[in-house]
């Protein structure tokens, strides 16, 4: 009798698992019929789409799946489809639907890709961040809280703490130089953006040049390194032999949090005493945050992402874009020559450097973006499409994911001519301006706030470092990208150091 029982609990659960799995494959063939007319690769299977092609991609230690992006765009066309499970999304190289798209509040960010942000293996990671924010209101009530703090008049109130933080990597710099010791300059530059972050958005002093594997840059190492795995390969954290690795991640996800609510107490704590606090950015965010009346928990949890969000998304997007221009440079001689002179005459000896000199360094200005064009940080963005649209002559149905991606757009030769060549007279003030098909910082209303803090961080180390050494790039090394959540020369960008005479 019991075992008639166990066979039919048995038939019932196959039954329920065969109608399942019918229904979904049904859904999947409803999804193919919906989006098929769009033009795209040959999928590798019925159920799971181009996934493996992705897959293989994300894994392979010679191309970036930034490239079969490319390469697809090239063959199909400025709207292409991508089928991945039950999920779709929409390639979109169009000038004219990336300006209807991005520059309107009413597309808002996927939430499935950002909110797989929220947590990063099960700890609270980006949260509801500014990057992360789906909700408009949610984000904007944000975005007005930071947006003092980053404004240009404040930033260039703080320039001195950022030549302070540089001159240390000079420091460092001529120290290897009479060592005759090869640099590692992502290394270097790493640490710098670190402690400028630190130090002028939160008042702290970390002196990472001077310390060797600080728990708190390797815990943003870790959390790129998860962030990546974890959005990417839905079946990373099923295989035992990645749980060591998931486990490290939890815990540097952790040590970010923590460390930032130790630091925003610590600054309540001291307005609250009366005391004399550094006019910096958690000042500045803590007061408008006061104006807004923000104090209770969860608020205090959106610091905490927005936190998180600063260290991710800032610090490491600035070092490699450092070290992007530091290897396009040492690549390409009559530039860097060119870029050195322009530094010399504006500059000459002088140590502490102005806002207005910055002002005057045009061509490095122009280096700089040419290098976000052949090697943007943070390569693409997501749309949420809640209704039908007509995308160059296509009708894309509502009910996808949009994806634009900077690292394509600026690298097709319809936009830009010769698009590999390293060329910063395509940034000439008098050259044409890209229209809608360069967006290393995003576009809209959610462009990146930190856009004025990063380039005028990098603009004031890659200035000191002309003026005061001359670099060559080791031989040898490669110069591919790297793909860590944010692009990164592979290498590490070696170089021999020497100084200026």
């Amino acid at each position: 009798m019991i075992s008639e029982w166990v066979l039919y609990i048995v038939f019932f659960l196959l039954a329920a698992v065969f109608t399942a799995f019918l229904g979904y494959c049904l859904y999947i063939h409803h999804l193919h019929q919906k989006y098929d007319h769009i033009p795209g690769p040959p999928r590798d299977s019925f159920l799971l789409g181009h996934s493996s092609s992705l897959t293989k991609a994300v894994y392979s230690d010679n191309n970036l799946i930034h490239d079969l992006f490319l390469h697809w765009a090239e063959k199909y066309g400025p709207v292409y489809r991508i089928n991945t499970l039950h999920y779709v999304t929409i390639m979109v190289y169009c000038p004219e639907a990336t300006k209807t798209i991005m520059m309107s509040p009413k597309y808002i960010k996927d939430p499935f890709v950002y909110k797989q942000l929220f947590n990063l293996f099960g700890k609270r990671f980006l949260g509801n961040g500014l990057i992360t924010a789906v909700d408009h209101d949610m984000w904007y009530r944000q975005r007005r809280i930071m947006d003092p703090a980053f404004s240009s008049t404040y930033l260039r109130s703080l320039i001195s703490t950022f030549d302070e933080m540089s001159e240390r990597l000079m420091d460092k710099l001529e120290e290897m130089a009479n060592n005759k010791t090869p640099a590692v300059m992502h290394d270097l530059v790493n640490c710098v953006t670190l402690d400028v972050i630190c130090k002028v958005a939160f008042g702290v002093d970390l002196n990472l040049l001077n310390q060797k594997d600080s728990p708190f840059q390797n815990a943003v190492e870790l959390c790129l390194k998860g962030m990546i795995l974890d959005v990417r390969d839905p079946f990373f954290r099923l295989f035992p032999k990645n749980w060591k690795l998931i486990q490290q991640v939890r815990e540097a996800t952790e040590l970010l949090r923590k460390t930032g609510e130790k630091w925003i107490q610590n600054r309540k704590t001291a307005v609250k005493n009366g005391e004399d606090v550094p006019k910096d950015i958690l000042t500045q965010i803590l007061k408008s945050a006061e104006e807004e009346n923000v104090n209770n928990t969860q608020d205090l949890e959106q610091m905490l992402d927005n936190f998180v969000t600063f260290f991710i998304a800032g610090q490491e997007t600035t070092a490699n874009q450092l070290s992007f221009a530091i290897m396009a440079l040492g690549r390409n001689p009559e530039i860097y020559k060119r870029a050195k002179a322009e530094v010399d005459e504006v500059l000459g000896t002088k140590r502490e450097i102005s806002n207005e000199d910055l002002g005057k360094l045009t061509y490095l200005s122009q280096v700089l973006k040419e290098t976000l064009r052949l090697y943007p940080t943070a390569p693409g963005t997501n749309r949420w499409l809640h209704e039908d649209i007509v995308i160059n002559g296509i009708k894309v149905p509502r009910g996808c994911s949009v994806m634009f991606s900077s690292y394509v757009s600026q690298r097709l030769e319809k936009f830009f001519k010769d698009p590999l060549k390293f060329d910063p007279e395509r940034f000439d003030v008098n050259a044409p301006k890209p229209y809608y098909c360069y967006y290393p910082f995003s576009l809209g209303p959610r462009t990146c706030l930190g856009q004025v803090f990063a380039q005028m961080e990098a603009k004031l180390v890659l200035a000191k470092l002309l003026q005061r050494f001359e670099f060559s790039l080791v031989p040898g090394q490669s110069f591919d990208i790297k793909d860590n959540g944010t692009l990164r020369p592979k290498s590490g960008v070696i170089c021999n150091i020497k100084q200026c005479s």
